[in-house]
């Protein structure tokens, strides 16, 4: 095992392009995983935007010696993941105090590009959170033939539109609080000033404070909009929106389950160079369990419990290597079951 220093040593020596170079790799990887089954294929594919703070110490890193929107000094990367699977399709670190949305046209078209490579033919939906509300984010997903779903930020016009919105337009949705939450839609223009604005649907989700909550003194109702192209019953869409929230649990496990909440050099490109390895081991997990394991979303930590964790020996006689696990090991069926389907895998050159 290398010491930190050594590894901290062979992290400076990376540049920029060493970083584009990481990234070229995860792109083929993904393309190989996709080919052996871990794929859509032709179904639709949902991609989920957000960004994310790794939070650092000391003033020594570069990139990182101001304090970001939320008052932490840190990385803010952006991160695209396949809804559903939660496995990374790109990344892409930026400064802390970067803006949420500041380079995120470009690298969605770039993300968009990937998955397109990689075998996606099947329709692709993005959804994002309002820190990707921009004009240049939708004319992105236009441009690419890409459906989106994009919280809105509620400025005093889009708030006067859903107070107009007529009280039996209101559909009750199931919540915690009995009738505590329903959906509407509407029409509206985003981003009238530029010149290919067009109408789209505007489907919002109201909901009551809790009851004695401080809210609950000052309004009846909290309001949740977005925008979205797609075409879908209203209830089905808003529902759908909501589980953008899953790619916090892709966030977690890249952090906790990696090694993503430290990012351990002073040097941005080798910091750069470091999540794109956090993001290729984080894949190779989650292509792991889905092809060899055939389960859904498995987090890197149950992984490194069933299966990496697991003592064994490796002995060589008459020219043949064997493999000695412990006999009383709970999970040798799926780990057996595992490496076979992973052998079957016809090696690609």
């Amino acid at each position: 095992m290398k010491a930190p220093s050594t590894l901290g040593t062979f992290l400076r020596s990376f540049r920029w392009g060493h970083v584009r170079q990481l990234d070229r790799v995860s792109r083929e990887l993904l393309t190989r995983a996709w080919a052996a089954g871990a794929g859509p294929g032709s179904e639709p594919l949902t991609i989920d935007l957000d960004s994310t703070i790794c939070e650092t110490y000391g003033l020594a890193k570069a990139g990182a010696t101001h304090h970001g929107y939320t008052g932490v000094r840190g990385y803010h990367p952006l991160l695209a993941v396949a809804a559903g699977t939660g496995e990374v399709l790109m990344a892409r670190l930026r400064e802390g105090h970067a803006n949420t949305v500041r380079g995120a046209a470009h690298f969605l078209r770039e993300t968009i590009g990937r998955v397109r490579d990689a075998g996606a033919t099947g329709q692709l939906t993005l959804r994002a959170d309002s820190g990707f509300y921009a004009s240049e984010v939708v004319a992105a997903c236009r441009k690419m033939d890409v459906r989106f779903s994009i919280t809105i930020r509620q400025h005093r016009s889009v708030r006067r539109l859903i107070e107009a919105i007529p009280e039996e337009a209101w559909t009750p949705i199931p919540y915690w609080i009995g009738d505590g939450a329903d959906v509407a839609e509407t029409t509206y223009t985003p981003f009238a000033d530029q010149k290919d604005a067009r109408p789209v649907r505007l489907i919002v989700r109201r909901v009551r404070p809790t009851p004695g909550s401080q809210l609950a003194l000052f309004t009846e109702y909290d309001f949740h909009a977005l925008i979205t192209d797609r075409a879908g019953d209203t209830l089905t869409l808003e529902a759908d929106h909501r589980r953008h929230a899953e790619i916090e649990n892709a966030i977690r496990d890249l952090k906790y389950g990696v090694g993503l909440n430290h990012l351990p050099s002073g040097k941005f490109a080798a910091n750069g160079a470091w999540l794109a390895v956090q993001v290729l081991a984080h894949n190779l997990a989650r292509w792991t369990a889905r092809i060899g394991l055939t389960e859904g979303i498995v987090t890197t930590k149950t992984l490194r419990r069933r299966l990496f964790s697991l003592a064994g020996r490796l002995t060589r006689s008459a020219r043949r290597l064997t493999l000695h696990l412990p006999a009383r090991w709970p999970w040798a069926i799926s780990f057996a079951a595992a490496l076979a389907r992973l052998r079957a895998i016809p090696l690609q050159v």
